[in-house]
C-alpha cells in the first residue's frame, strides 16, 4: 500500500500551493493528500473561530489512519500540533521554513498586534492591495518571478474575511510557543529550509538540536519551498522514507 503524504500549505495559500510536490510524489508511488486549512480556500467557511485545536481535528479528519506529515510556514505549525496531539497516527515529520513559535512575550504580544492590523487591512482595503503587501514584504523579496506569479495566484483563490479570521486565530502571535515540547516529538523529524532563507535556517537548526530524531535539510531557494523548488523537497520527502 503506498505512503500517504499529508501536505499542509502556508498562510494565505490553498492545498494547491503543493501541486508541483504532490505530482513527483505521485510519480514516486506515494498518495499525496493536500487539504485546504480552516479559513483557506474550500475550507474558508469551516467552524469558528479558527484555532489550533480546529485545525488539528480537520487535518485528521481528512488524513488516513496512519500518515506523514509535511507542513511549510504556517502548514508548519500546525503539523507541530497535530503531530503533539496524535503521534500515533504520524509515522514522520517534515517541517519546511517554520518555527516553533515566538518565545518572547513582548515580540509575541507586538507580533499579535501586527497580525491584529493586517486582519483589520484584510477587511476594509482591495483583496489585491493585502496581496501586494503581503507578496513585497523582505521575506519573497527574491522569489523568482514565477514563483511570486504562482503565489498570488494560489492567494486569490481565497477570500480577506477569511483570511481575517485566521490570523486572528491562528497568527504567529496567537500561538504559543511549542520550543519544550519538540522533546515529546519521537518520530522522525526533518527539518527543510532554503539556502536563501537565512532567519529560519537558523530556527531550524535549533529545532534539530531539541527534536530527539531530526535532521536538517538545506536545499536551493528562498522561504516559499513548495513553490521555489518542488522537485528537490519532495525528493527530501521521498529519500526519508528510503
Amino acid at each position: 500500500m503506498p505512503e500517504s503524504v499529508v501536505l499542509l500549505h502556508g498562510f494565505s495559500a490553498t492545498g494547491r500551493a503543493w501541486d508541483g510536490v504532490a505530482d513527483v510524489l505521485q510519480g514516486e508511488g506515494y498518495l499525496p493528500l493536500a487539504p485546504d486549512l480552516p479559513g483557506h480556500g474550500a475550507a474558508a467557511d469551516d467552524e469558528r473561530p479558527i484555532t489550533f485545536e480546529a485545525c488539528v481535528r480537520h487535518v485528521l479528519a481528512h488524513a488516513p489512519e496512519r500518515f506523514a506529515l509535511c507542513g511549510y510556514s504556517l502548514g508548519g505549525r500546525i503539523a507541530l500540533h497535530v503531530a503533539l496531539s496524535a503521534p500515533e497516527r504520524v509515522s514522520r515529520l517534515a517541517l519546511v521554513s517554520c518555527s516553533a513559535g515566538i518565545e518572547d512575550a513582548g515580540e509575541r504580544a507586538e507580533r499579535r498586534r501586527a497580525d491584529r492590523q493586517l486582519a483589520d487591512a484584510l477587511e476594509s482595503v482591495p483583496f489585491e492591495d493585502f496581496i501586494e503587501r503581503w507578496r513585497t514584504q523582505p521575506l519573497f523579496a527574491e522569489d523568482p518571478p514565477e514563483v511570486d506569479r504562482l503565489a498570488r495566484e494560489d492567494q486569490r483563490r481565497n477570500t480577506p474575511l477569511a483570511l481575517a479570521a485566521v490570523l486572528r486565530g491562528i497568527g504567529t502571535g496567537e500561538m504559543e510557543p511549542l520550543w519544550v515540547r519538540l522533546r515529546d516529538l519521537t518520530m522522525p523529524v526533518t527539518v527543510v529550509v532554503g539556502d536563501r532563507d537565512g532567519k529560519f535556517k537558523t530556527l531550524g537548526e535549533r529545532m534539530v538540536g531539541l527534536l530527539p530524531d531530526a535532521r536538517l535539510s538545506v536545499i536551493a531557494g528562498g522561504h516559499n519551498l513548495p513553490l521555489e523548488n518542488a522537485s528537490a523537497l519532495a525528493g527530501v520527502l521521498c529519500r526519508e522514507h528510503d
